[in-house]
């Protein structure tokens, strides 16, 4: 059918129309992020009454007190604990007893013990309650990671012997795939001399933080060979042929059982908290999935024997935590609430090791598989005026989101652009990557590094608040396109094999 020039002109006009109409209800929400609101929140996150924000002190806990404020005070939903909008996480210290704790292989021939004073030492993972049992699986020879995802190693005990020679970041990609594949635990049959082995143990066991839940994740140990060679022996192994095999070496021992026994206590027992806070989507069945907008509210705290000792962390990373504040304002102004639910978070522990976003993603207050998207900000209020780097953009459709929201507002004067830094794998080093590794597609929001990066002289009067202002309206728009999308965002395949930890 052709048209007249009147009817192409009403079926351009009328969308542009209904577009306006649409979003006059934003523009005022988007209002609402003005830089004299971001030079005040920030003077208040990171005045020296915080104490820099350690994770745990007191002056966190006031921050995150008062995020928690502003939620309130916005309507939004309580996401934490009991009702409130605080999510508290424990933070202990531990310490294995060596004396107490060992490694044992048992065949019907007999059984060998490896104890932690001489021939074993703890690598990681979540020290088991009670001991730990089953049937040992032996993997070695020469695996590569994709090799190794084919051995069925879950609810067993792994035994990984390394092949002689083996490329380092092969054999750390290997250890990897193991350790992610469930099994009960993971069992290193070191290559070193009894001697040698021995004298790299701790004489006595270090102390330890054990943050938040116990992951599902195996305890690793690593064991002399020599100390359990013979049990090895009874079973059919031959290590030398194991070590030295040019093939891919897999098999069930069944007449061979592992058992670790180990130890603990607990040492000292505090907690810091994450504020959540939630707003409902607009639609019956959307609202049950969610953005998330998050930053880490914490610092680094004191620096000892200073004039001025306190690291107040303006840009990092109260100008994120500002961001999250402001469009938690925004985003509950009326017309504008998306159709999917919003979640605005602030995480503590994030200087320590992404210890509070590793909590929230472990027990979240909604199924961590009806998050669709992480929109994370960490440091946004400094160097270029007219930029902000938008990491992740590549890893899903993402990017393709942002670079058509941000064409369409050029009032912004800011462009978001690729990861300028590869090699400093800024996407393996905020609260987002604990989202993207639980398959939560996500968006990171870094402006860099900078002369006043965890210095004292990180201050607030340096904040650029107007840049960072048009920063959190294009983050608005962002997640009003995301939320109001019939489709929730997608992963990149071969970006989902890397980065997801799929759990079995």
């Amino acid at each position: 059918m052709r048209l007249t020039a009147l009817q192409g002109i009403v079926l351009l006009t009328v969308p542009a129309l209904l577009a306006a109409q649409t979003s006059a209800p934003l523009s005022r929400a988007a209002a609402t992020i003005t830089a004299k609101d971001v030079a005040h929140r920030i003077g208040i996150i990171a005045h020296d009454s915080m104490m820099g924000r350690d994770t745990p002190s007191p002056g966190l806990e006031r921050t995150a007190e008062y995020v928690a404020s502003q939620f309130r005070r916005f309507g939004l939903r309580p996401g934490g604990d009991d009702g409130s909008w605080l999510q508290h996480y424990p933070i202990r210290r531990h310490r294995l007893d060596l004396d107490r704790s060992w490694v044992v292989f048992a065949t019907e021939k007999g059984a060998d013990s490896a104890g932690f004073t001489k021939s074993a030492r703890y690598d990681g993972g979540p020290v088991p309650e009670k001991p730990v049992t089953g049937t040992a699986v032996l993997v070695g020879g020469n695996h590569t990671a994709e090799s190794v995802e084919k051995v069925q190693v879950k609810d067993k005990m792994a035994v990984f012997v390394p092949a002689v020679g083996a490329d380092p970041e092969t054999l750390q990609q290997v250890l990897r795939v193991l350790y992610l594949s469930a099994p009960r635990a993971l069992v290193v049959v070191s290559s070193l001399d009894s001697g040698t082995f021995a004298r790299q143990l701790p004489r006595y066991a270090p102390e330890r933080i054990v943050v938040g839940l116990p992951p599902d994740r195996p305890v690793a140990v690593q064991v002399a060979a020599p100390a359990i060679a013979g049990s090895l022996a009874n079973a059919g192994v031959n290590l030398d042929q194991v070590r030295t095999s040019t093939r891919p070496v897999a098999r069930e021992l069944q007449g061979l059982e592992v058992t670790l026994a180990l130890s603990d206590s607990t040492t000292s027992s505090l907690t810091a908290a994450n504020s959540v806070g939630i707003l409902e989507g607009s639609d019956p069945s959307l609202k049950n999935e969610y953005l998330v907008y998050s930053a880490h509210m914490d610092h680094i705290g004191i620096t000892p024997g200073r004039a001025d000792s306190i690291n107040n962390g303006a840009d990092d990373d109260a100008s994120g935590t500002v961001g999250v504040i402001e469009l938690a304002e925004a985003f509950s102004r009326p017309g504008a609430r998306p159709r999917r639910s919003v979640i605005f978070l602030t995480v503590s522990g994030e200087e320590k090791g992404l210890w509070g976003s590793n909590f929230f993603t472990t027990d979240p207050p909604v199924p961590i598989k009806q998050i669709v998207a992480d929109i994370n900000i960490d440091m946004i209020g400094r160097n270029w005026a007219d930029t902000i780097v938008a990491i992740g953009k590549e890893h899903s459709d993402l990017g393709a989101t942002l670079d058509r929201v941000n064409a369409t507002h050029p009032e912004l004067r800011m462009t978001a652009i690729d990861d300028r830094w590869p090699a400093e794998r800024f996407y393996f080093r905020s609260d987002h990557y604990n989202f993207a590794r639980r398959g939560v597609p996500i968006l990171f929001f870094f402006n860099g590094v900078h002369e006043d990066y965890h210095e004292v002289t990180d201050s607030p009067e340096k904040i650029n608040s107007e840049k960072e202002a048009r920063i959190l309206k294009l983050l608005f728009y962002l997640g009003n396109e995301i939320g109001n999308a019939s489709k929730r965002p997608e992963w990149r395949p071969e970006s989902r094999k890397e980065i997801v930890e799929e759990t079995p």
